[in-house]
């Protein structure tokens, strides 16, 4: 469906892509990933044709269309949600508005009849039905469907937007972190729609984990190169773990060739009996066909929590707490506690009340009836979605930061920071041209200068690239003190919680255990619904279910088989070692015979040469070892 075809594309003397190509087709499901900076949105503005490629070829199948869903920033003007999630034409949008106006009784009754056929004609019906269920889908509530888009917030737009690429189903769907503005239920349900989506998707995604749930290949943009693996994400970084270590390998190998050839040469180039072979020697370097060094792991957060202070074993409670907004009650005689040592995700539907009730745990809503009880010696501390609407636009990076009421010394703030990937003159940037994953790490750093004892956090990840969100879940679970958080990141769930409520329709439900815990809990019940009245749904959810319970099982044979092939690769290279070491060993004794002052000493030459016996010895038995070694890691390796 489509070809890239040696693409090259440079911005001065950086060169983003040096001659890449790239293929999909029809029901691929590819992600794209890359450091911060690879060239991952270029390459999307290349295959939408608003970069144009310094040599090379883009070829689209013919008729072939193209979805594009950008990352933030997708125009609403007065058309309402439903007309935007239709994604119809401005004939079939000015009908509708018609037909709305006849309804109400404007205009003739011909003009109703002749109105009703032409939506028919157009297939306004289909479309609108098909718009209105992914529009739900997505969390959306029916009173919404009519409101202009342009009064909804920048996130609701972008699921619009998202609406309308579902509706159209495009042949190729660009999706460029999809995610971002999405609450947990509303990920889950893109996550299985997409999986039954007809066409081809090339998505950009910071969520590892909706990445393993739905594609069957990752594409990393590397050193102006595009490196091809199948699988999902877990399986790329095996095998690029895999890869890199055999590329280390046979790197370090060509090194040590070249260091022996070019002894040889330095060694004898001047002497005429030896000269010739010295010569061919040099040649036989110039001609290799040089592997380059693997370039590193980019830069991550390094970071460990400040442990706080110890709190009480009570740490926050609610108390017949009431809260509404107006004409819009939320809350009744609501009771939350949260021990010492908890780490509670809430989860559930959007618009049910999570936020909410972090922002009654942190004090930044104030109950109408009710109240709110801190334990004894707890410190809060509350990260917020929008917690970068706080910073200071005109401050740098670096004064923001010791804007603390903590006494701290500018090199420890500069220190923090730099775990935090500001680094040298990033430092000085000023918050006004700081990106959002910046921003957000700003303001986790301004936070984590304070420590609380319990940390409330609302979509900590957003805005962070996958080993960012990583290395904080490994923070936090460092943490000793108590969290409360809200994320959509599946993968930060699953590596921090240790209990679960559920908010809906202004009640909570507990679930004593980690997230799979809740998934197989609430599986368990719907499978059990499903025997008393057993519906599709139902039957899904025990589908479901089992299917957890084989991914499970196959997770645990998976990593079964990758500790027997680490056990391998480590005695592969235990013998590697010891091979080196007994050619270098080999040739100092080689050396040593052949400088005439070594005879000498004879009880040396006997030395030597009984050295050199075990040497001989010993070197075929080790080539043996790692030879049958390697095959054995072979048998192991990924296809």
């Amino acid at each position: 469906m489509l070809t890239l075809s040696q693409i090259r594309k440079a911005y001065g003397a950086r060169t983003l892509f040096a001659d890449v190509s790239l293929q999909v087709n029809r029901g691929d499901r590819v992600g794209l990933v890359g450091p911060n900076g690879a060239g991952k949105s270029t390459l999307f503005a290349l295959l939408l044709g608003a970069e144009v490629p310094d040599s090379g070829e883009i070829c689209l199948q013919r008729g072939a269309v193209v979805g594009h869903l950008p990352q933030e920033n997708a125009p609403a003007g007065d058309e309402t949600v439903l007309d935007l999630a239709a994604g119809t034409t401005p004939e079939l949008i000015a009908v509708r508005r018609q037909l709305r106006a006849l309804e109400a009784g404007h205009g003739p009754e011909d003009a109703d009849h002749n109105a009703a056929a032409r939506f028919d004609e157009l297939g306004g019906h289909a479309v609108e039905a098909k718009a209105r269920r992914i529009l739900a889908g997505l969390s959306f509530r029916e009173r919404d469907f009519n409101r202009p888009a342009r009064e909804m917030s920048g996130g609701w737009v972008m699921r619009a937007h998202l609406a309308r690429l579902l509706t159209l189903e495009p042949d190729l769907l660009l999706l460029d972190e999809p995610t971002n503005h999405l609450d947990l239920e509303a990920l889950l349900w893109l996550q299985e729609y997409l999986r039954a989506y007809p066409g081809a998707i090339l998505l950009i995604s910071h969520d590892r984990e909706f990445l393993n749930q739905l594609v069957d290949t990752i594409v990393e943009i590397r050193q102006g190169r595009l490196f091809r693996y199948r699988g999902n994400y877990d399986a790329y970084l095996e095998q690029s773990q895999a890869n890199e270590e055999q590329l280390l390998a046979a790197y370090k190998n060509q090194q040590r060739q070249i260091a022996r050839l070019q002894t040889f040469v330095d060694r004898f180039r001047a002497k005429n009996t030896k000269a010739t072979q010295a010569k061919s020697k040099l040649k036989q370097i110039e001609r290799m066909e040089v592997i380059e060094a693997p370039q590193g792991p980019e830069a991550t957060i390094g970071f460990q929590f400040p442990q706080p202070q110890r709190s009480g074993q009570r740490v926050i409670a609610l108390k017949d707490v009431a809260f509404a907004y107006p004409a819009q009650p939320v809350y009744e005689a609501l009771n939350f506690e949260a021990d010492r040592g908890q780490r509670i995700v809430l989860v559930g539907p959007n618009g049910a009340g999570k936020s909410t009730l972090l922002k009654l745990l942190a004090g930044v809503l104030t109950p109408q009836d009710g109240e709110r009880r801190l334990g004894h010696n707890v410190k809060d501390g509350y990260y917020s979605q929008y917690r970068v609407e706080m910073l200071r636009p005109e401050r740098t990076a670096l004064e923001e930061a010791l804007d603390t009421p903590q006494r701290v010394t500018e090199t420890f703030v500069r220190t923090v920071l730099g775990s935090f990937l500001f680094r040298g003159d990033d430092v000085f940037k000023r918050v006004s041209v700081l990106s959002g994953g910046e921003k957000s790490r700003l303001a986790l750093v301004k936070l984590l200068l304070d420590p609380p004892n319990l940390l409330l956090m609302d979509e900590p990840t957003t805005h962070l690239d996958i080993p960012s969100t990583e290395a904080l879940a490994a923070a936090l679970d460092q943490f000793e003190g108590t969290l409360i958080f809200i994320s959509h990141d599946v993968y930060f769930i699953r590596a921090l919680a240790n209990h679960v409520v559920h908010v809906k329709d202004g009640r909570l439900r507990h679930f004593p255990g980690d997230y799979q815990y809740y998934l197989d809990k609430t599986a368990a019940e719907n499978a059990a619904r499903a025997v008393a009245a057993p519906t599709p749904a139902a039957r899904e959810a025990t589908a479901a279910a089992e299917r957890r319970a084989q991914k499970r099982q196959a997770a645990e044979e998976r990593n079964a088989r990758n500790r027997e092939r680490q056990a391998r690769q480590r005695r592969v290279r235990q013998l590697e070692e010891e091979i080196a070491s007994l050619e270098t060993r080999e040739r100092a004794l080689t050396a040593e015979l052949e400088n005439p002052a070594t005879y000498a000493e004879s009880e040396r030459v006997v030395e030597i040469n009984r050295e050199l016996r075990e040497l001989h010895e010993r070197l075929p038995a080790a080539m043996a070892e790692w030879e049958a070694a390697a095959s054995s890691l072979s048998e192991l390796e990924p296809a």
